[in-house]
């Protein structure tokens, strides 16, 4: 077991740090082979197609043998690229998403560490990402690299926001919890055990809408995978990495979406705690954690198989018109009914209602034409030179 305040087999605090890194490292590259896997086999499932089937049993081994693959390949590093910048990247953007699953609880006494600033902590790491991937962009001598990286950058700091609005507002709650603390905590095993009975979800529909839709966007998926466009960037910030530098890539892309699935189903939908309860064997407990976050992985796979990606300028309009005044409403509402005592069931209500309403605009602006002018835009800047 990976207790949280014991030493593992009773080793120097030292060594068991090292034990539970190495832990964790070995536990998320074996997730992200089968993740890879995965994806594979569900889009193609969604598209009628079959998927990995040549390489194991019903393809099975695939992951690995791409892994091997990649592992082998020549690494190789442009010309005019910054050497010291463009090699370093991937370790910037590697090392955020390793710290993030040291903070995560699986279970009641499963994990590395337990913070009493976790939810903080992990969203504080993960702004890091920024900077890995700006310096992959910059550092590759490549201007569809640079631009990629930029893109990236804008869409992260401006969902960062709203997303965590969203985490603020399930913050919030937790300080009306006065039955267990009667302060607000950002401990996820604390916000997990305040959870036992419902989730957050009931409370917070609206909150999680955003964070979900946030959470898209700072993994660069599709819709919002305008940083990796293949048809307009060719890879944007990684084009020009190869062999075991682009597989870094490739895992902390896969790590963070598998970290951000299970800090997800802590926050809002009860973690290890909700529905069999805290004092559940750790078992059930790690199995339910486990479930819920591969539920929001599969969720992260039906949207990219069904949504279209967006053009920059409606990624960054619906941030900033609508997920930002959603998350502000939200925030507020929740401030009016704590600070006077009103019954949590108008949390539920309210946040239903602006759930309701994200929806409705969302749905709205997915049919709404194209703008007359922004497509002569388009044909004037795609007309040839006189």
């Amino acid at each position: 077991m990976m207790l949280f305040a014991d030493a593992l087999f009773g080793l120097p605090n030292w060594i068991d740090a090292i034990i539970r890194v190495v832990l964790v490292i070995l536990s998320m590259t074996l997730v992200v082979i089968y993740l890879t896997y995965g994806e594979r086999k569900v889009v193609a499932r969604f598209q009628q197609r079959l998927g990995p089937t040549e390489t194991g049993p019903a393809g099975l081994i695939q992951g690995i043998a791409d892994a091997l693959k990649l592992v082998t390949k020549e690494d190789i590093r442009p010309k005019n690229a910054d050497r010291w910048v463009f090699e370093f990247a991937p370790y910037a953007t590697f090392i955020p998403v390793l710290m993030m699953l040291m903070a995560l609880p699986f279970a009641e006494d499963w994990g590395v560490r337990d913070l009493a600033l976790g939810m903080f902590y992990v969203f504080a790491i993960l702004g890091l990402n920024i900077v890995g991937i700006l310096m992959a962009g910059l550092g590759s001598g490549n201007k569809y690299a640079l631009l990629g990286g930029i893109r990236a950058a804008a869409q992260m700091v401006s969902y960062e926001i709203p997303l965590v609005i969203s985490l603020l507002c399930v913050a919030m709650i937790t300080g009306a919890e006065k039955d267990m603390n009667g302060t607000g905590t950002l401990n996820l095993n604390a916000i997990t055990a305040f959870q036992e009975t419902r989730p957050y979800i009931v409370l917070q529909p609206l909150a999680f809408l955003i964070f979900f839709t946030a959470m898209l966007s700072e993994l660069h998926r599709a819709p919002f995978d305008i940083p990796v466009a293949e048809s307009e960037i060719v890879g944007g910030c990684f084009v020009e990495y190869s062999g075991i530098r682009w597989s870094m890539f490739q895992l902390t892309e896969y790590a963070s979406m598998w970290g951000w699935s299970v800090f997800g189903s802590v926050v809002f939908l009860g973690g290890w705690a909700w529905p069999f309860g805290v004092d559940a064997h750790w078992s059930i407990q790690l199995g339910t954690t486990l479930v819920k976050s591969f539920l929001f992985i599969m969720l992260i796979f039906w949207v990219r198989t069904t949504v279209p990606r967006l053009r920059i300028d409606q990624l960054m309009s619906f941030c900033w018109k609508v997920l930002l005044p959603m998350s502000l409403v939200q925030m507020l509402m929740n401030g009016f009914i704590l600070v006077y005592d009103w019954p949590q069931e108008l949390l539920a209500l309210t946040s239903a209602l602006g759930a309701a309403a994200l929806v409705a605009i969302i749905i709205r602006r997915a049919m709404r034409r194209p703008s007359r002018d922004l497509v002569g835009t388009y044909k004037t800047l795609g007309a040839p030179a006189q």
